[in-house]
């Protein structure tokens, strides 16, 4: 069994999955998690490189968000789309960084995600309300690689 693998259990991933469910039913925003051992290159920069290839620069609003974690690199990073971008508090991102952090550096990967998909959704509800003519763009289930 890889690293990526182990590093959560099929019920924590479901638990993420529900919180991503979650915090994305009162808003337009997409929000995905993305885990991988990693290739020894900047989190933020393939992060950046993940979120085309996971085309979730495709959305209506320009309100996507990728947490990508590195695994064997112990790296995360968390990636939002111009239009997100645009509207949120300058340190919202490093608030929600440091949201996942704290839980990371106790090793309670899962509380960690789970909060910073929560912190996400919140914001984008703020800027980007759902409303009847969305739909769910992006898949909820976690990306791997």
């Amino acid at each position: 069994m890889s690293e990526v693998e182990r590093f959560l259990s099929r019920e924590e991933e479901e638990e993420i999955i529900q919180a991503i469910r979650k915090a994305e039913r009162d808003t337009s925003g997409e929000i995905r998690v993305h885990i991988e051992n990693g290739l020894g290159m900047d989190a933020m920069e393939r992060a950046k490189v993940l979120f085309h290839e996971l085309k979730m620069d495709n959305t209506r609003n320009s309100n996507g968000v990728l947490i990508y974690i590195a695994v064997h690199d112990h790296q995360f990073a968390i990636c939002g789309d111009k239009g997100i971008c645009k509207v949120v508090p300058e340190n919202f991102w490093d608030t929600t960084r440091d949201q996942i952090q704290k839980h990371f550096a106790k090793k309670a990967f899962k509380e960690g995600i789970i909060a910073g998909v929560l912190s996400t959704g919140k914001e984008l509800h703020t800027h980007f309300p759902w409303n009847s003519l969305d739909s769910n763009e992006l898949t909820n289930e976690i990306s791997k690689g």
